[in-house]
């Protein structure tokens, strides 16, 4: 039976918020994403996106890999993130949001966090450039609980085609926003070729964990390097599931 594999959860990487800033912690300085990165290196870890974590989830390779995802495709993760996943040989996977490519997060306006800019076109296709994955966030951030069956067909499978024809690059990975869906939810992204899709259940993948509902490790501007190395080398994430 192969070992648990950890797959961390990221969102903005940037200078930290002001104090007091609603959902704060979402943001991880570059400094600390640098050390982060660098702690992982050195302790062997080999950082992976979606695709070559493929085959450790399936059980056909083995190996000390984490997987490394960014949620929501902010103009910031190709600034700050990529350089350092370059300098480490490591490659991650940024979920976008394709109908607001170029805009901004404001999905997120009415709970008082401050919108920042998305990756655009051109921006999306220096991502994948520099050896990086995208993925699909659903076209406009919904969440799917929220909307019909025809408008959560539309926005799961809208956003792949849509992704893959403005990158000219397969998009294989789905993330369900908010971690909100159902099992509908889970038979529209199978049926919309998706190979996974990530939640934001807690916990290392385990062997029996399916790969449309994949748990992950969340990291946040507070989690210092001891608790990163809990997260992906110990039952710490588990115990949250």
């Amino acid at each position: 039976m192969r070992p648990p594999i950890p797959i961390l959860t990221y969102h903005q990487v940037d200078v930290a918020p002001a104090s007091g800033t609603p959902f704060r912690g979402l943001t991880v300085t570059p400094g600390a994403f640098a050390r982060q990165m660098a702690m992982l290196a050195m302790l062997g870890w080999r950082g992976l996106s979606m695709t070559a974590l493929e085959p450790y989830l399936r059980g056909e390779k083995r190996g000390r890999v984490v997987g490394i995802t960014l949620d929501d495709g902010y103009v910031n993760n190709l600034t700050y993130a990529l350089p350092v996943l370059r300098r480490h040989g490591f490659c991650a996977t940024c979920y976008m949001v394709s109908g607001q490519l170029g805009g901004t997060n404001a999905w997120d306006a009415p709970s008082g966090i401050p919108v920042k800019p998305l990756m655009n076109r051109e921006q999306l296709r220096a991502w994948v450039a520099g050896g990086q994955e995208i993925g699909a966030h659903t076209r406009h951030h919904v969440d799917l609980r929220a909307v019909d069956a025809a408008t959560a067909r539309d926005e799961i499978a809208g956003c792949r085609a849509e992704l893959q024809a403005l990158a000219d690059a397969p998009v294989r990975h789905f993330c369900y926003p908010y971690g909100h869906f159902g099992p509908e939810h889970v038979a529209l992204v199978q049926e919309a070729g998706y190979a996974t899709a990530t939640t934001t259940q807690r916990s290392r993948v385990l062997p029996s964990d399916s790969l449309l509902q994949l748990p992950r490790a969340p990291v946040v501007g507070t989690t210092s390097l001891p608790v990163l190395w809990l997260k992906v080398a110990t039952a710490y994430e588990d115990r949250r599931r």
